[in-house]
C-alpha cells in the first residue's frame, strides 16, 4: 500500500511540475531564456490576439473604442493605436517580435490579467486577458485600461528615445541658459535663439516639426479653476512675440476649441500637460501641439517644452508622439 501511495505521489509532482512548465512558458513556440530576439513594429501599432468571431463581435468593439480611441488634440480623428488582428493560431513566429501585443482568451481557463514584458522579444510589453465571458473580459480591459495604455506608452517612448540617441544634436547653449538637458535628433536645428528662448525645428516633406523651450518665474501659474486659461495666454503672448510667420499672422491657441489638460510629469517632475491646436490668425495654417509646463522648484522657476507639428493634409500623430519621446528625455540641472 505504501509503495502505491509513493507511485501516485510522484506522478502527481510530474503531473503539477508539466502544468507549471506550460503556463510560463506560452507553449512550445516561446523564445527560450538566452535566445531572445529584438521587437520590431512601426511605432503605435498594436497586435490583437484573439480569436475571429471575439473580435467581430461585442468584445472586439471594446478594443476598438478604448485602444482605437481618437487621441487628445489633433486636429483630425487619428486613432490611439492602428491595430492588426489574428487569431491565437497565426500568432508564432515573427508576428511574437511585435513591441506591443494584447491577447484576449475565453474560455474556462482561470480568471487573468497579466502584463508580460520581454515575453517573445526585447522590449516588448504583452497584455494577456483570460476570462469566461464576454462581459467580464470587457470589465477586465475597462478597469485595467489606465495600467494598460500606460505600459504601451512606456514602452513605446523608451524605443523611440533608443532610436533618437544614435545620432543627437549637440546644443551646449541649451544648457547653459536654461539648465535643461534634452536628446534632441541631429535632424533638428536651431531656429532661433536669444537668451531665454529656443525654437527648434525639423523639416519634413510636408511641412515642420517644433520645438520650443523657455523659462518662466515659479508662481506665474496660479493653482485655481482657470489654469488652462492662463497656460494658453502665456503660450499666445511667447508664441506671438517668439514665432514668426512667413506673412505675418499671429501663432496662437486654436480659438474654437479648449485645449486639453493632464497632471504629466518630465524627469520626476510635476508637469502640466496641455494638448490643442496652434494656428495663424487669419491665414490657412493650422496644427496640433503639446505643451509642458514643468515645476523647477529647485532653479525657483517654470520650465516649458512645447512641441508644434506644421504637416498640412497628412496624419500627425506620430509626429507628435516623436516630439514627446523628445521632450520626456529632458533632465532638469
Amino acid at each position: 500500500m505504501k509503495k502505491i501511495v509513493s507511485i501516485l505521489t510522484i506522478c502527481m509532482l510530474v503531473v503539477s511540475g508539466c502544468k507549471e512548465t506550460v503556463e510560463k512558458n506560452e507553449g512550445a513556440n516561446a523564445v527560450p531564456e538566452g535566445a531572445m530576439t529584438s521587437s520590431s513594429g512601426r511605432f503605435n501599432h498594436l497586435t490583437v490576439v484573439m480569436e475571429n468571431d471575439l473580435w467581430e463581435g461585442e468584445v472586439g468593439e471594446a478594443v476598438r473604442k478604448h485602444l482605437a480611441a481618437p487621441v487628445d488634440g489633433l486636429p483630425q480623428e487619428e486613432p490611439l493605436y492602428s491595430m492588426r488582428q489574428m487569431p491565437t493560431i497565426a500568432f508564432s513566429g515573427f508576428a511574437r517580435k511585435n513591441r506591443t501585443f494584447i491577447q484576449i482568451k475565453k474560455g474556462d481557463a482561470t480568471d487573468e490579467f497579466t502584463i508580460l514584458k520581454n515575453k517573445y522579444a526585447t522590449p516588448q510589453v504583452g497584455i494577456v486577458i483570460r476570462e469566461k465571458t464576454n462581459l467580464k473580459i470587457i470589465a477586465v480591459l475597462e478597469k485595467h485600461l489606465e495600467t494598460i495604455i500606460e505600459a504601451f506608452k512606456k514602452v513605446e517612448i523608451a524605443e523611440k528615445q533608443s532610436v533618437i540617441a544614435k545620432s543627437l544634436e549637440k546644443i551646449p547653449t541649451l544648457t547653459s541658459k536654461l539648465k535643461v538637458e534634452v536628446k534632441i535628433p541631429s535632424a533638428y536645428r536651431i531656429a532661433k535663439e536669444t537668451e531665454d528662448f529656443f525654437w527648434i525645428r525639423k523639416d519634413i516633406p510636408q511641412g515642420s516639426l517644433n520645438l520650443m523651450m523657455y523659462e518662466l518665474p515659479y508662481h506665474t501659474i496660479v493653482k485655481d479653476s482657470n489654469v488652462v486659461g492662463q497656460l494658453i495666454k502665456i503660450r499666445d503672448s511667447i508664441g506671438a512675440k517668439e514665432i514668426l510667420t512667413d506673412e505675418g499672422g499671429v501663432f496662437m491657441t486654436e480659438e474654437a476649441y479648449a485645449p486639453y489638460l493632464f497632471d504629466g510629469t518630465i524627469d520626476n517632475h510635476y508637469a502640466y500637460e496641455m494638448r490643442g491646436t496652434w494656428e495663424v490668425k487669419n491665414k490657412f495654417m493650422a496644427g496640433p501641439f503639446l505643451n509642458y509646463t514643468i515645476e523647477d522648484k529647485a532653479n525657483n522657476r517654470l520650465l516649458v517644452l512645447e512641441g508644434f507639428v506644421f504637416a498640412p493634409s497628412i496624419g500627425k500623430r506620430d509626429y507628435i508622439f516623436e516630439l514627446d519621446a523628445i521632450m520626456k528625455s529632458a533632465k532638469l540641472l
